[in-house]
């Protein structure tokens, strides 16, 4: 049973590939963070290696339980993430890895029917790792299935996404994700809207969000010093500076995400200042974002916005993240005199 929900149609052109054995061998899947791209790479190498055909992938046997839980030998999941205790986090995919794939890749399967390969986030390989994996694109072993998700199609060669067959997940309506997290998670309707509105119309988050608290309350913390530091002196702005960069550090991904939380925010103050409120993101914050746009003109808005913007592309860019921040942290209208 295909997990993702809300992608009918590409499952079923998926489904009957599968069932016909006319699958590709290397996919493509692009789709924002937490859309069910992951979860679409985990049905994938369930169905190929599923000992129901007809039902694939049925969830039941022996091959789809021990890929769900990451324990079949054959599916190997590659990525970046967050660095262990106080270590860097892995800043890129790259020749090492790939190498070992293509070792992989030329051994025959060791308890499934297929070896699948699926890289997470597949925008960080370094150029030579890229370059590496062109010729196992080429000419994949017959038992092989090289999956690769990203969320940044663009930074990835041209003579990469040739070789794949590319499937897109694009964002779900909220109605979609509340009727979900109403149904399968029994949430209560306001709720369910609430998180399906936060999430951008990206399911896994909001599921995730519905199952652990800590979630919803490491938002609020993230907000608050966010509306904080737009009142706030020098030394709690580079003091903040120092502790985002710190992050980045150990997790690059999880530093991304507070600076989208504050494109979000400003988005909202911007959509406040032009009169359209209604479609605000932070919902449950518009009295104080009502209270920061009105101390702020539209010029200052649109300029912060592209700071963060700027700021972003920067960290993508390997930019010292201390000093990107620092620059940030400079240009945030308001108060700056403390400190």
């Amino acid at each position: 049973m295909w997990q993702v929900r809300g992608h009918d149609p590409l499952l079923r052109q998926l489904d009957k590939s599968i069932k016909e054995g006319r699958y590709a061998h290397s996919y493509l899947l692009v789709g924002p963070p937490q859309v069910g791209k992951g979860t679409l790479a985990i049905n994938m190498a369930q169905a190929v290696n599923c000992l129901s055909p007809e039902q694939a992938p049925c969830g039941q046997c022996s091959q789809c339980r021990r890929i769900a839980s990451t324990q079949h030998a054959d599916v190997l999941v590659i990525g970046v993430g967050r660095g262990e205790d106080d270590g860097p986090s892995r800043k890129e995919i790259g020749i090492g890895d790939v190498r070992e794939i293509e070792r992989q890749a030329s051994l025959n399967p060791y308890e499934g029917s297929h070896r699948v390969f699926i890289f997470d986030g597949a925008e960080r390989m370094s150029e030579e790792a890229a370059n590496a994996l062109l010729k196992t694109l080429e000419e994949p072993p017959p038992q092989v299935m090289i999956i690769l998700l990203t969320s940044q199609e663009g930074a990835l060669l041209p003579t990469i996404l040739s070789r794949c067959r590319r499937l897109e997940l694009k964002p779900l309506p909220f109605s979609e994700i509340a009727k979900e997290l109403v149904e399968t998670h029994s949430m209560d309707r306001e709720d369910a809207e609430m998180l399906a509105r936060l999430s951008l119309g990206c399911p896994g988050w909001a599921i995730s969000a519905a199952g652990d608290p800590s979630i919803m309350e490491k938002r609020k913390e993230e907000l608050e010093r966010i509306s904080e530091l737009s009142v706030s002196g020098l030394e709690e702005r580079f003091s903040y500076a120092s502790d985002l960069g710190s992050l980045f550090y150990k997790d690059r991904d999880g530093a991304r995400d507070i600076l989208r939380l504050w494109l979000r925010w400003w988005r909202d103050l911007l959509l406040i200042k032009e009169g359209a409120e209604e479609y605000i993101h932070n919902v449950d914050w518009s009295d104080v974002l009502r209270l920061r746009a009105a101390e702020l003109s539209t010029a200052q808005v649109v300029a912060f916005i592209k700071v963060i913007l700027t700021t972003l592309e920067a960290l993508d860019h390997n930019a010292n993240a201390r000093l990107a921040l620092e620059v940030m942290a400079l240009s945030l209208p308001g108060e700056r005199t403390g400190g």
